[in-house]
């Protein structure tokens, strides 16, 4: 055996690196083993995958944990973070009107402006709607930076956020599917059809009951922006790793753990390594799939036979997308747009909002219900090249081509391994129907299938957020009620990730969490 510690990280996500630089920060002798030959998890830059390119393998878009205290707490920027503002967040041109697009700005007036030169109604409704949500989702934001307990729900979320006359209201639109709540707020098409497709990148589709919210956390995009971190996405992971070893933790890369070992009573005694090396831990915070964590890594524990079969029978749902990122000779020559000497204009800089149309998503989304990929599929794309010279080399650029509901079981007798060239080709036409010429620019390209991210992030049916995000698996039911509070019925076993509460997303609010309440029962295991 070999030296024991107070907690063992199995996994290195973002989560499971922001607990483990917490805790050692307060004195916890802790190790993280992570699989892979780089820590991060989804959260994660390499560049040995495109030849002269800083590829992320995972997330891109930082957005909600610039409304935690995490970066700061940690002294995650005097470790060499360093964060660009994507301003405008997201760009909406569109389809078929040169010139014409919308963008979304952090500035609530400046995203007003834009919408009023394609619907002035709108506008008005837009700076209503930021208002009116914003309240709400500030509360929620609370439950989110917190243990989901029945308390903590009820107080944060009740105590002021649905006060009012206007709180039925409020209570309905919660209750409605987004696609609802978007139709009845706003006038024109292309307004719906942009903020629909940013709040779909949750996973639920526009007709879910009870998703009302995910249009209106838009709201808070405009407290927090969406930002990049320089270097990359994993630029945030590495910067983590440095602080746990500053803070004198231990980080192992190549250390895939086979199971989590416990007593018959029900206490964790430590982790073994698939090599057969043993480590002993008086705590073990698993920082993966929930669904991993308890049908492979705890296989051997006590664990109550009714809570394994509760965990099956969680919502994985079937693939959620897939991702195409390239090395390129330019950036989508939007038409109509006003380009610099780099070839940038401003939609560059943030998401770019490639759906048509309301029909097309629905279409997509019913390809994706019959188990088959898309026949027309809608590209979300991202140049984050345009903010960062870091990432490619002089005159070149990143292109990230990313793809909603493609199916990880196919249904049609197809293979993804088989198809994923096909299927990469399509996004880059859907791509090039907005920007002509970005096909031809593409030097290389990196593939990623549902299929390919589940083997390579451990992610059941390649869904990024673990489970599907609807409301009975969100709060005080994720990933099940009893498992909510970050803990498993056993003595020193602790979860975190996207399988928990708040979800999936770079957030680090469950890592956050989970710390909290690791240090608060600490004497239980110590």
């Amino acid at each position: 055996m070999s030296s024991s510690y107070e907690v063992v990280v199995v996994g290195s996500g973002h989560n499971g690196l922001i607990a483990a630089a917490y805790l050692a920060k307060a004195g916890v002798k802790v190790l993280v083993l992570e699989r892979r030959p780089i820590v991060g998890g989804a959260v994660c830059t390499q560049e040995d995958i495109l030849p002269g390119y800083r590829i992320d393998v995972g997330s891109s878009a930082h957005v909600m944990i610039h409304q935690t205290p995490v970066v700061k707490e940690l002294g995650l920027e005097e470790l060499g973070l360093e964060y660009i503002e994507m301003d405008p967040f997201a760009y909406y041109p569109l389809p078929g009107q040169e010139g014409k697009a919308i963008c979304f700005h952090k500035d609530v007036e400046k995203t007003c402006q834009s919408i009023a030169q394609i619907s002035p109604p709108d506008a008005d409704a837009y700076r209503d709607f930021v208002r009116a949500w914003g309240e709400l989702n500030e509360k929620v934001f609370q439950v989110f930076l917190s243990s989901p307990t029945p308390w903590n729900v009820m107080r944060r979320l009740m105590g002021g956020s649905l006060r009012g006359s206007n709180r039925m209201q409020m209570v309905r639109l919660l209750m409605a599917p987004y696609g609802q709540v978007v139709r009845e707020t706003f006038q024109h098409e292309a307004v719906r059809t942009a903020i629909i497709w940013l709040a779909a990148q949750s996973g639920p589709p526009p007709s879910e009951t009870a998703s009302g919210d995910f249009a209106g956390w838009h709201s808070m995009y405009h407290q927090s922006g969406m930002k990049r971190a320089k270097g990359g996405s994993g630029a945030l992971t590495q910067a983590l790793k440095k602080r746990i070893l500053a803070e004198g933790g231990e980080v192992r890369e190549n250390a895939p753990v086979d199971r989590i070992e416990t007593t018959a009573t029900g206490r964790v005694t430590g982790v073994v390594l698939e090599d057969g090396e043993t480590i002993g831990a008086r705590s073990v915070l698993a920082a993966c799939h929930i669904q991993i964590t308890v049908d492979r890594l705890l296989r051997e524990a006590p664990l109550p036979t009714s809570l394994r079969e509760r965990i099956g029978h969680l919502r994985v749902g079937n693939g959620f997308g897939m991702i195409v990122r390239c090395a390129t000779d330019r950036l989508p020559p939007y038409s109509g747009e006003t380009f610099d000497e780099r070839g940038v204009c401003p939609g560059h800089h943030g998401l770019q909002l490639l759906c048509p149309s309301r029909a097309a998503l629905d279409r997509a989304y019913g390809d994706y219900l019959k188990g088959a990929p898309p026949e027309k599929p809608i590209p979300l794309a991202m140049t984050f090249s345009a903010l960062d010279t870091t990432l490619a080399p002089p005159n070149k650029h990143t292109l990230f081509i990313w793809g909603q509901y493609h199916p990880h079981t196919l249904s049609n007798g197809e293979n993804w391994d088989d198809i994923r060239e096909r299927e990469a080709d399509k996004l880059i036409a859907a791509v090039e129907e907005y920007a002509p010429g970005t096909a031809e620019a593409i030097t290389d390209r990196y593939i990623q299938t549902p299929v390919d991210i589940e083997r390579l992030h451990a992610m059941p049916k390649g869904n990024v957020m673990h489970l599907e995000m609807s409301l009975d698996q969100m709060f005080l039911f994720r990933p099940t009620p009893e498992l909510a509070t970050y803990k498993m019925p056993l003595t020193g076993m602790y979860l975190t990730g996207a399988s928990t509460h708040p979800g999936g997303g770079v957030w680090g609010a469950s890592g956050y969490n989970v710390a909290k309440v690791m240090l608060k029962e600490r004497r239980k295991w110590k």
